[in-house]
């Protein structure tokens, strides 16, 4: 009996000490697995403007984006960056005056644009290895929109609806920023990107919209 217990010991050892280390081992994957996606709530004021290729001076003005963000890792530190958003772009446009128009007091001098959308950003998100502050990250891609509402407000009237806004919207995106650890589950987003919008935004002028957004978020 006590041969036979001898015998088995080493067996019983070895299979413990395997099936401790296969543990650990989908322990460890699943963890890098569960930490290979984030989600977060996000919120990015942003600074908005028209750009024409004529004669018209737009101003910019404040918005403001807010939504669901996703981080989808494909591979070590490289993540497909989407979520869904309702993001706002103000400018204010001065029309092309006449030196004759420009002292007639019937003519409105400004006009308030508010364009708002649906978008959906389709970029890359290259993050650093994380350490115990945190990681920075480096952003890259496209945004494409399907407008919302399209408001505008002249000088001395009220606001109303604006005609001729084109519904879709494609922007190029480049940014960055940081994630802030809060635990081993949630971390604050902070970061800047600037939008280049590439197609027309509305038929009178053909102007094209760009906007600076502050990012501001919570990811779980």
């Amino acid at each position: 009996m006590v041969n036979i217990t001898k015998r088995l010991l080493p067996i019983f050892l070895l299979y413990i000490a395997l099936f401790s280390a296969q543990q650990a081992d989908a322990q460890s994957y699943y963890h890098s697995r569960e930490k290979n996606m984030r989600l977060g709530l996000v919120i990015n004021p942003n600074i908005g403007w028209l750009r024409y290729d004529n004669n018209q001076e737009a101003s910019s003005k404040l918005g403001f984006s807010y939504g669901l963000l996703a981080d989808l890792g494909f591979a070590r530190n490289y993540y497909f960056s989407t979520g869904l958003l309702i993001n706002s772009i103000n400018s204010s446009v001065e029309p092309a005056f006449s030196s004759i128009d420009k002292n007639d007091p019937a003519i409105p001098k400004y006009r308030d644009m508010a364009l708002k959308y649906v978008e959906v950003p389709l970029t890359i998100k290259l993050k650093s290895t994380e350490n115990e502050m945190g990681r920075f990250y480096g952003q890259f891609g496209f945004t494409a929109g399907l407008k919302v509402s399209a408001k505008q407000k002249l000088e001395k009237q009220e606001k109303d609806s604006m005609h001729g806004a084109d519904l879709f919207r494609l922007g190029l995106q480049i940014g960055g920023g940081a994630e802030w650890k809060l635990g081993n589950d949630m971390a604050v987003l902070t970061g800047l990107t600037f939008n280049n919008g590439f197609t027309r935004a509305v038929k009178d002028g053909a102007p094209r919209t760009s906007f600076v957004a502050l990012n501001l978020g919570l990811l779980f």
